[in-house]
């Protein structure tokens, strides 16, 4: 028998049939009418999906060009600039805004914390004339999603533009573009949005337009206002991932057909269950025991295991791919994702396979505990 095979990761993520079959048909090119009405399509629903009235601009690339994209559009050399970091994401928007010659204030916190308004406040007076402030709405490394909305409302106090980094929480917790005032979202197609990867967007609100009309950072595939001239007439500058956009097309419909709101409750209730599947096993979190961590669940290693050792075990033994620690935490935790086309039952079978690993290495854990608890846990409703 083919070996069955599970991904649990927090990206890229498990892709629906029906936008696997989007990318089995046949090649269409770019210029013409009908992937024109794709692209219009697709372009109208990641607006729908951002919660925004703003345009919003797509690249063949992944995420992280997504990123690259905003830093050089906000930068122009010796600008300062604002990073608060307490994971691996947050540390990139860093690095890049180095990369682009910025005066980086980075306010670095632990790996696993979560920031806080008051972090970024006293920061901010510290540094004193910051021009854009760059956050991590849910920082995957860590499980940590953080209160976005509050981080935005200081920056935006302080007069400065905000970017937020949502390539995995962009259909899987509360983002709300507009109505939060954040001039930039950054996302991706492989994440909450179902498809493989390869595409990027950014949210650009007039302000940043208009910040990015100053900047004097070279780019060129990733400049704002060639790609929005080229959208406007519902075109791309160059060459697009065409399979990718038609597929991400179908991947968007599906997620508006639930509704942003039933996903939204959906992933927090599989965050649930996945949390309480581990508390079960006496197992200790890494990531906050809270219903927005609805991204990813991060979870200590057992004393004595390597996490290292529990990921390789999934995946030879049973076909399931879960993600290692990152950075210093490679080996010490281990993480499970549950965004995008995902269901209690692919909790469950995570849960399971670790019970059985741990069962099978000496640790007195009752069988079945862990699926039992997991099922009540998503069973019981989202406060509202």
């Amino acid at each position: 028998m083919p070996e069955k095979r599970y991904l649990l990761t927090p990206g890229p993520t498990p892709v629906p049939p029906e936008v696997l079959a989007e990318l089995a048909k046949p090649i269409i090119h770019h210029r013409e009418r009908d992937y024109r009405e794709i692209y219009e399509q697709c372009l109208a629903r990641l607006q729908e999906v951002y919660r925004t009235e703003h345009e919003v601009l797509m690249f063949t690339t992944s995420g992280t060009g997504g990123f690259e994209s905003a830093v050089a559009n906000l930068t122009s050399p010796g600008d300062r600039q604002l990073v608060i970091s307490a994971g691996n994401f947050g540390e990139r928007w860093a690095g890049m805004a180095r990369a682009f010659g910025a005066d980086l204030v980075h306010v670095r916190l632990e790996w696993g914390e979560t920031p806080e308004p008051d972090d970024l406040r006293s920061a901010l007076a510290e540094a004193g004339d910051v021009g854009v402030v760059y956050l991590t709405h849910s920082e995957t490394s860590t499980g940590v999603v953080c209160d976005v909305q509050s981080l935005a409302a200081v920056a935006k106090e302080a007069g400065a533009l905000v970017v937020v980094d949502a390539v995995s929480s962009l259909g899987a917790v509360p983002l709300e573009t507009d109505a939060w005032g954040i001039d930039v979202v950054v996302s991706g197609s492989q994440k909450a949005l179902m498809c493989p990867p390869g595409i990027a967007f950014a949210s650009v609100a007039p302000a940043a337009l208009e910040a990015a009309s100053r900047s004097t950072s070279p780019r060129y595939v990733m400049d704002w206002e060639r790609t929005r001239k080229a959208q406007v007439k519902h075109d791309a500058p160059f060459t697009p991932a065409i399979p990718i956009v038609r597929a991400q097309n179908v991947a968007l419909g599906l997620l508006l057909e639930e509704g942003l709101d039933a996903a939204f409750e959906r992933h927090a209730r599989l965050g649930r269950a996945c949390r309480e599947g581990a508390k079960a096993m006496g197992l200790e979190l890494f990531s906050p025991d809270e219903e927005r961590s609805a991204v990813v669940t991060a979870i200590r290693a057992p004393d004595g295991v390597d996490a290292t050792e529990i990921v390789n075990s999934l995946r030879d033994r049973f076909g399931i791919t879960i993600a290692n620690g990152q950075g210093d935490l490679k080996g010490k935790i281990f993480r499970i994702g549950h965004i995008g086309w995902f269901n209690v039952f692919d909790i469950t079978t995570a849960l399971a396979a670790v019970e059985l690993l741990l069962s099978d290495a000496g640790a007195q854990i009752e069988r079945g505990v862990a699926v039992t608890r997991a099922l009540d846990a998503w069973a019981e409703r989202t406060p509202v």
